[in-house]
């Protein structure tokens, strides 16, 4: 299996790793299959978290992988915020996966920046992060996020991170840009290694699997966490990076075009409907992205569909975040006015009329308007 370097740590990663959030509904004899066929296929990096069932995903790697541990790079996550706390998560976790050391440990899920100075403070948990790697208990620090990339951004520029894990794939590619417009670049002029998750967008891409995988593999990250948890996404899995083409930028605009779950509704931030001096739609579509990814637009979708959509709509819980915002902002969308004149500058084809007064009346709560 192909693979890259991990920023400046000197590790070389399989393109393909494997994380442990799904391993907790899996049971042990196919946690066992999966792990070990995705090793002899040359894989070489699972990670997990404390969390994940309670340090249930930790202890089923444990009994998976215990003899073969010097065969892969294993990362494990910290959701404690102070020294302490983190101090007996850490100490717990590597218990649980009976190893004397994490070759990397994540600053779990940062999303506020509250925690972040929390972390990064005095008897914060980078101190107890810092000590297990002094001890030889970690050798790599990272950190993880969801969503709206501000904090991350922050924390990269704050502290020189080992690693960074977010969230990359083309459908919040249009809903969070800052990941790759700002993140990302970040990370690779500092020397921190990138690790993509969620290319299908916590399921939401489940229509166009192979695209997915290809699109984020072919940015500047190391590798690319997918949750296995059958025999059978593992084969197809392990059959797409094995004739993994990266995506050039031709190839990429098409799909902008052609994806399915992109569709005439979510805004592409082309920017082409934005009027000087005057309304600019595309930063109310990054709000509206924050609100709800822009998953929303008051269609009527199969009952599977629209279950998928209200299960993963607010999953990084940053809507009131972007309420906020649209209340500071300057220039608001008018109901009264039509706004059709915009819809020709689209070359995706979305209704920006139709558009603007959706996101308004998700943004400025005023309930449904049509």
């Amino acid at each position: 299996m192909q693979k890259r370097p991990l920023g400046k740590t000197g590790l070389q990663l399989s393109i393909l790793g494997i994380g442990g959030f799904h391993l907790v509904e899996t049971p042990q004899a196919e946690v066992d299959f999966i792990l070990n066929r995705y090793l002899d296929e040359g894989g070489n990096y699972i990670e997990t978290a404390a969390d994940y069932g309670d340090g249930l995903s930790e202890n089923k790697i444990a009994s998976a992988l215990a003899s073969r541990r010097n065969d892969f790079i294993l990362a494990s996550k910290c959701a404690k915020r102070s020294q302490a706390e983190a101090r007996l998560s850490i100490e717990r976790s590597l218990r649980n996966l009976q190893t004397d050391y994490l070759d990397i440990l994540y600053m779990h899920a940062v999303q506020k920046p509250g925690e972040l100075q929390q972390i990064l403070g005095p008897g914060g948990a980078l101190e107890a992060a810092r000590q297990a790697r002094d001890e030889g208990k970690v050798r790599y620090i990272g950190i993880t996020g969801h969503g709206e990339a501000a904090v991350l951004i922050e924390a990269v520029r704050a502290y020189p991170f080992d690693v960074l894990m977010t969230g990359f794939n083309y459908f919040d590619r249009f809903n969070f840009p800052a990941v790759e417009d700002e993140l990302l670049p970040d990370c690779l002029r500092k020397g921190i290694g990138s690790i993509g998750m969620k290319a299908l967008a916590d399921g939401y891409l489940y229509r166009s699997v192979e695209p997915a995988i290809r699109y984020s593999l072919s940015l500047p990250i190391a590798a690319l966490v997918l949750g296995i948890n059958t025999r059978e996404y593992l084969r197809k899995d392990l059959e797409i990076v094995r004739d993994f083409r990266p995506m050039n930028a031709g190839e990429k605009e098409r799909w902008y075009c052609e994806a399915p779950e992109l569709g005439a509704y979510v805004c592409r931030q082309c920017k082409k409907c934005d009027e000087p001096d005057s309304l600019k739609p595309s930063g109310i579509f990054l709000l509206e992205g924050e609100y709800d990814r822009q998953m929303v637009d008051s269609s009527i979708p199969d009952p599977g569909q629209f279950a998928l959509i209200e299960r993963l709509k607010h999953w990084f819980d940053q809507r009131g975040q972007a309420i906020e915002k649209y209340r500071h902002l300057g220039r608001k969308v008018n109901v009264t006015l039509d706004y059709t004149a915009l819809n020709p500058k689209c070359p995706y084809g979305v209704d920006i009329d139709r558009k603007l007064k959706l996101a308004h009346s998700k943004l400025g709560q005023n309930g449904y308007i049509f």
